[in-house]
């Protein structure tokens, strides 16, 4: 299962690769996201390649699925975009209760070198259709960033423009253990994503970290 699995979600959307083996083609997926234009477009692209995927319209603070889960992803630093620690516990609580004992949770984070390196100045990207405006910001003291975001749509001899503002928070490793500690999960850890984005200039040592945590099964209680 994936938590804001965003427009089509990298698990059910890489599974597609593996199509043709049997094991896959028996895995049930959910993807969960708050948004339902996301979730229009993960079920067509669900469709397009055949997975077997319940797209869930939900918010990630306390959505529930039909069934546990073995596995639960949470990527693209959907994290950050929790804005308050009671929130993240919402979160972590929701997720303990989606998997099944033993189970595992996966999700990365940007951290405050990360808000430092990506989130300043102004972006601009242009394609043929489409052109968005980002204007960045971070406070590194409130482990706060922040993007405005300008999306201008060509509609046939007009432009449509929409506006949003991105925000983001830096949790700390302390933070993480913590809240996810609380909620049920054990055998936390943390490391550093560089290793994983090798070739790419943008993802650099100490901006973005991987997590992995495992829900307390009953072994761990008798233990």
């Amino acid at each position: 299962m994936e938590a804001n699995q965003g427009a089509g979600g990298s698990l059910q959307l890489t599974f597609h690769r593996e199509k043709k083996n049997s094991r896959c083609m028996r895995i049930r997926m959910y993807g969960v996201d708050l948004s339902p234009g996301m979730c229009r477009v993960t079920r067509r692209k669900a469709r397009e390649r055949k997975l077997a995927l319940r797209v869930i319209q939900a918010d990630m603070r306390d959505f529930r699925l039909p069934e546990p889960v073995d596995l639960i992803l949470s990527e693209y630093d959907a994290i950050n975009h929790v804005p308050r620690r009671s929130d993240f516990r919402r979160v972590a609580l929701a997720v303990a209760r989606a998997l099944n004992p033993g189970g595992w949770f996966f999700f990365d984070v940007n951290n405050l070198a990360a808000f430092d390196k990506y989130w300043r100045g102004n972006w601009w990207i242009e394609k043929p259709g489409d052109i968005l405006a980002m204007r960045n910001g971070h406070n590194l003291k409130r482990r706060r960033a922040w993007c405005d975001c300008d999306w201008f749509v060509q509609e046939g001899r007009l432009w449509r423009r929409h506006t949003e503002r991105v925000e983001e928070v830096c949790w700390t490793a302390d933070e993480i253990h913590d809240v996810l500690t609380a909620a049920g999960f054990t055998q936390v850890q943390l490391w550093d994503a560089t290793p994983f984005f090798k070739g790419d200039d943008i993802t650099t040592e100490g901006c973005r970290s991987f997590v992995l945590a495992r829900k307390r099964g009953a072994s761990d209680r008798r233990a």
